[in-house]
């Protein structure tokens, strides 16, 4: 599949060598500029482009920044992203980093938040698991103890997308409900970083408090 990746940090340079390392075709942009992600490139031969290039004529596009720099990304990938891409927020709302956010801190789940700012649904996926983890964690397809990772979303298509790129990437994907529900795999819910099989983390959603709303 053709993937852009928006965001060069832990989980975006971890997307970045695992997905090229699987056959995909990556593109890679940060809020620096390409000409900064030389090392990258040349350790995994993924391609660096602008932000808007990197949404670009592509199959899913994995938005993965700080929150704080949410905002700014609409006006930058105006006109860019396709209809039919499938666009993944990995992002977790963190107040001492991101500044005080009125409507996620009101109870509106951050992932909706990203697709109010976005202007278009997202899925919610790769948000709780460390980069180290996902860097090196990945079993097998059918292996025991596989790392599960929650995947929220509205659109039934879109998620079955993430979900088979999880596979590929070595972990089960286990639907987390709409996109309304995805405050179960926020930051502080039981699934959050604990490295779960699927059975054990689709409990842990099912025992999620939301202490925001």
């Amino acid at each position: 599949m053709k993937i852009g990746i928006i965001g060069a940090g832990h989980i975006g340079g971890t997307l970045t060598r695992r997905l090229k390392a699987l056959g995909h075709d990556v593109s890679i942009a940060n809020s620096r500029g390409p000409e900064t992600l030389g090392a990258l490139v040349k350790e995994t031969g993924a391609r660096a482009t602008t932000v808007a290039d990197a949404a670009r004529d592509k199959d899913v596009v994995i938005v993965t920044i700080p929150e704080k720099s949410v905002p700014d990304l609409r006006k930058e990938l105006a006109g860019a992203i396709a209809p039919n891409t499938v666009v993944v927020d990995t992002g977790n709302y963190y107040p001492k980093r991101d500044g005080k956010i009125a409507d996620i801190e009101s109870g509106i789940p951050e992932s909706q938040w990203v697709a109010d700012q976005l202007g278009r649904p997202v899925v919610k996926a790769f948000n709780t698991i460390y980069a180290q983890h996902l860097l090196e964690r990945g079993k097998p397809t059918g292996e025991r103890h596989r790392i599960a990772l929650p995947v929220a979303g509205d659109d039934a298509r879109a998620k079955q997308v993430v979900m088979k790129l999880i596979d590929e990437l070595g972990f089960d994907g286990v639907d987390a409900g709409g996109l309304a529900d995805s405050w179960r795999q926020q930051p502080g819910t039981p699934v959050y970083g604990a490295d779960l099989d699927a059975d054990r983390a689709k409990r842990a959603l099912s025992e999620a408090r939301n202490q925001r709303s």
